[in-house]
């Protein structure tokens, strides 16, 4: 049992299915599985820099659930408040593009287990009354109307017992329409303490049309949000990848330096950018600091296969720090 306050994450576990390097998803014969899920990438991270975490989630009770279990286990993230029961775990499917040709992700998430929470499923305030932060991602609410009321009720409980809330749009357009997330994530915005996302996620789901701190203060200042944070990618036409973040927290702000780097896996990125935000904030690590870890983290998460940041403490702190072992800025 952890000896300090966990982090909680709700959200779905799913299946990933990838293709073999440079293949296409139509042809391969055959793909590699492992397991994922944004809320528990984030969990993973953190558990493996040593801030315990666990997972609020819903998996069937075959021998596929428990092999999702086994390996989220494996990650170091507490999976006891995981329900049992439903039909089927989602699945996600990845080609991985090679330059010119774009990566691709095909989603089959219906009638899935997390799909059929319901308010009063989970004791949020049993799990919330110790932990130290919960988290979600826009994913979560995509799922329903029964988990978006479980989600409003986790919030109303972590608010109940002063625990900070994060949220990261997440948008996924095979999941919902613009217009239904956007009416979802104006609801939930006031709610949090930490609002993740992009300047397109601002313009197009709160109507800001600024650009950088500006559209962070605008976030702050209309939805009462004390730390707004985005992430900045720019694709080269080399295959290689841009990548920074500014986190503005109160009236203080902080711009990262800009990675550039070769991707080999770019999903679950920005993931391990809100692990490493949160285990800043939770650490009360100075703003700079806490914005220069994530955005190394969440740069090293590009340069292996898979979901989860996998980098140590030591070596993420090092890219921070400009050591960068080959990484170029």
């Amino acid at each position: 049992m952890p000896t300090t306050p966990t982090t909680v994450h709700f959200g779905e576990l799913l299946m990933r299915l990838d293709a073999p390097p440079a293949e296409r998803l139509v042809g391969s014969r055959s793909l590699r599985t492992s397991f994922t899920g944004g809320e528990v990438n984030v969990a993973a991270a953190l558990a493996g820099w040593g801030v315990p975490a666990a997972v609020v989630s819903k998996v069937p009770e075959h021998q596929i659930g428990s092999a999702c279990l086994e390996a989220v286990r494996g990650l170091g993230v507490d999976v006891r408040h995981v329900r049992r029961g439903g039909e089927r775990l989602g699945l996600l499917f990845v080609e991985t593009g090679v330059p010119p040709r774009p990566g691709r992700v095909v989603y089959d998430r219906l009638h899935s287990s997390f799909r059929g929470i319901e308010p009063g499923d989970v004791d949020w305030d049993t799990i919330l009354a110790d932990a130290s932060w919960f988290h979600f991602t826009g994913t979560a609410p995509a799922a329903g109307p029964g988990v978006r009321a479980t989600l409003h009720d986790a919030i109303a409980a972590a608010k109940s017992n002063g625990v900070p809330v994060s949220f990261d749009c997440g948008y996924r357009r095979a999941l919902w329409t613009v217009e239904e997330a956007g009416d979802a994530f104006r609801e939930l915005a006031p709610h949090v303490d930490l609002l993740i996302g992009s300047e397109r996620d601002a313009s197009t789901f709160f109507g800001i049309d600024a650009t950088g701190g500006d559209a962070a203060a605008e976030l702050q200042s209309a939805y009462g949000i004390r730390c707004v944070a985005s992430g900045h990618r720019e694709e080269l036409a080399d295959g290689r990848h841009r990548y920074s973040a500014l986190v503005r927290d109160g009236e203080r702000q902080h711009a990262s330096r800009v990675h550039e780097f070769a991707v080999v896996d770019r999903i679950g990125a920005g993931d391990a950018l809100a692990a490493g935000l949160i285990r800043g904030l939770l650490q009360q690590h100075s703003l700079d600091e806490t914005v220069e870890f994530a955005v190394a983290a969440a740069v090293l998460t590009h340069t292996v296969p898979g979901d989860v940041a996998r980098s140590s403490v030591s070596e993420v702190e090092a890219l921070a720090r400009d050591e960068r072992r080959g990484l170029e800025r």
